[in-house]
């Protein structure tokens, strides 16, 4: 099926998208895409991803060549740099179309980011990386928001796609901002996170009521995303994974790889970032204990001195 290329400024209707990366986040994106029309090509390693694809409107494809090729956006969302670089080498820069606008919603480093740009400059076609905020329930849901590094038009172009996928979609810059925009913002929610856990633990051990600390912390100045949105205390504030001794969510792994970079880019533009740098430690002391796929916020135990 053939679509027709899109124009500048002109609102997506129905057009081929191909996804590639159908993990937990990518499998609820292109679902999304699917629900709004489009004809989503899908590809992934796994079967099983594969067959979800299908269930949720999706044409799963045999590679992410196939995927990429005919379609009017690409869309990204891989574990890390290298294996964004990989799929852009030798599966979308030469078969996709030069009007297609190529979207990168994976968390990789900024120098990749920008590399990445510039190969598909090069090779006459329009790049944005557009990393995610919000977790496995917003990708689901389509309530994502999305910071996005690239030219005016590239984000113009970019901006109809993400829409269909996400309640919130910020130009941050030029290519590599989006990227820059969100190891800082997940630098502030890691430390956020670990000082959230570190004052419930300490309530609890000067006698005070979980809940009654958190009645006050939330309308006080120790509120914060951490602390009202995803309290790390079952059966406190809103259902969040601690309801779920820990499951779901967004897994220590992903936040330790975050600071990770977090700490990469601070080291090159010579930053001083002591609380991020602390925070990498205590994920990675966290995740190192087998803790990697529970949610971020289950590092409120090993303050504790729990396994």
């Amino acid at each position: 099926m053939r679509v027709r290329a899109l124009r500048f400024g002109e609102d997506v209707k129905m057009a081929r998208v191909g996804f590639i990366g159908l993990g937990n986040m990518g499998g609820g994106m292109a679902a999304n895409l699917a629900k709004k029309g489009h004809d989503v090509r899908a590809f992934d390693l796994s079967a099983d991803a594969l067959d979800k694809a299908r269930a949720a409107g999706c044409l799963p494809v045999a590679s992410a060549r196939e995927a990429a090729d005919g379609a009017e956006a690409v869309i990204t969302m891989l574990p890390a740099g290298a294996h964004v670089e990989q799929v852009y080498r030798e599966s979308v820069l030469d078969v996709a179309l030069p009007s297609a606008i190529l979207i990168d919603c994976s968390t990789i480093d900024v120098a990749t980011a920008k590399r990445v740009a510039e190969q598909a400059t090069a090779k006459g076609l329009v790049a944005v990386d557009a990393p995610v905020s919000g977790g496995i329930a917003a990708a689901s849901a389509g309530t994502l928001t999305f910071m996005v590094g690239g030219s005016n038009e590239a984000f113009e172009r970019a901006r109809a796609f993400l829409a269909d996928m996400g309640k919130a979609v910020i130009h941050a810059g030029v290519n590599g901002a989006g990227q820059a925009a969100k190891i800082c913002n997940n630098m502030i929610l890691g430390a956020e996170m670990i000082a959230t856990c570190e004052a419930f633990v300490l309530a609890h051990k000067l006698g005070l009521d979980a809940q009654a600390f958190y009645d006050i912390a939330s309308v006080s100045s120790g509120q914060s995303w951490s602390m009202t949105s995803y309290c790390p205390v079952p059966g406190v504030g809103p259902e969040t994974p601690a309801d779920r001794d820990y499951q779901g969510g967004f897994a220590a792994a992903l936040m330790l790889k975050d600071l990770r970079l977090a700490m990469e880019a601070a080291e090159s533009v010579d930053a001083e970032v002591p609380m991020g740098a602390r925070a990498r430690e205590l994920y990675e002391a966290y995740a190192g204990a087998g803790n990697g796929a529970r949610d971020f916020s289950g590092i409120i135990n090993m303050l504790r001195d729990k396994p």
